[in-house]
């Protein structure tokens, strides 16, 4: 092959691949979670980095505990972010493939991703705390996360 071909070639290859990127790059655009309680009390969006982007919270919130609301919307905030993440594996899987690529982009995704074999639902009731409210309301918890 003389030079000129393989220079022929290798810019097409460059072309293909900036393509490729190109379309990864405006899929990932695109892609956001959204996730809802089982209530329907609380809507969380969150963009494909897992970054919270939008908060509905609906007239019933009213009537829940403080500390119990905090968990509720801390887990849909969670599945929101995982249903995200779905969208990155399937959008990084049409560009890089099946293989070492992918399970990168995989083990970066702080939640994990729908599909992933880790999809039940946190339990929110396992660090309820059940203290008397007149302990409560004098060392009221932190809701950190």
């Amino acid at each position: 092959m003389n030079p000129e071909q393989w220079l022929a070639q290798y810019d097409e290859t460059l072309k293909k691949a900036a393509a490729s990127a190109q379309k990864a790059d405006q899929a990932l655009r695109e892609v956001g979670g959204t996730a809802t309680s089982s209530d329907g009390e609380i809507t969380v969006h969150v963009s494909a980095g897992g970054a919270t982007t939008g908060l509905v919270l609906r007239p019933g919130v009213r009537d829940i505990e403080p500390e119990q609301l905090a968990r509720m919307i801390l887990e849909v905030a969670r599945q929101a972010q995982r249903a995200a993440g779905a969208q990155v594996v399937a959008a990084m899987a049409e560009f890089v493939g099946d293989g070492p690529a992918l399970e990168v982009v995989k083990s970066h995704l702080p939640e994990g991703f729908d599909g992933d074999g880790k999809d039940e639902p946190l339990n929110l009731e396992l660090n309820r705390d059940t203290r008397p409210d007149e302990e409560y309301f004098e060392n009221p918890p932190e809701v950190v996360n």
